[in-house]
């Protein structure tokens, strides 16, 4: 695996790859201090281009090789997450039906929790039925920030 840790307004994100895909973003506090590969592959140099152009305002739709490993139901929530357009929020609910699985609400909030690669997966375009903002794996201000930048803040 290829790491690359960079610097943005959410602080510090470690990205990582594995030669040919994004494989993982992790926040602050949630990787244990792997070291960043000496040269970093294309791939983490991509992902650190788009992530600065859309902390910056000028990319709402990332272009990356992704390869998010998780069980097929999970696999299927991330794909429907990926489809949440910039700027616009959905609730588990609207997720469960997305997916076809309308009774799975609760699964598809721990799915969303397990999502490896936040931000370029908009998990944190996901709040609840009622509008309000539920848990996030980089903390309720970090997604926040995220939905102010994309302009969906608060959520309506």
């Amino acid at each position: 695996m290829n790491r690359l840790t960079i610097d943005s307004p959410l602080g510090p994100l470690q990205l990582v790859s594995d030669g040919s895909h994004l494989t993982a973003i992790n926040f602050p506090g949630q990787y244990s201090g792997e070291q960043d590969s000496a040269s970093p592959d294309s791939v983490l140099r991509s992902a650190r281009s788009q992530l600065g152009e859309y902390f910056a305002g000028r990319r709402q739709r990332f272009e990356l090789p992704l390869a998010a490993r998780g069980t097929a139901f999970q696999e299927s929530v991330w794909q429907a997450l990926a489809a949440i357009p910039w700027g616009e929020v959905r609730s588990y609910r609207d997720i469960a039906y997305a997916i076809g699985k309308p009774s799975a609400v609760r699964a598809v909030g721990a799915a969303n929790g397990r999502n490896p690669l936040p931000i370029v997966v908009p998990c944190h375009r996901v709040i609840g039925a009622d509008g309000s903002l539920t848990g996030f794996g980089g903390g309720l201000p970090l997604k926040v920030k995220l939905l102010t930048l994309e302009g969906s803040y608060p959520a309506s």
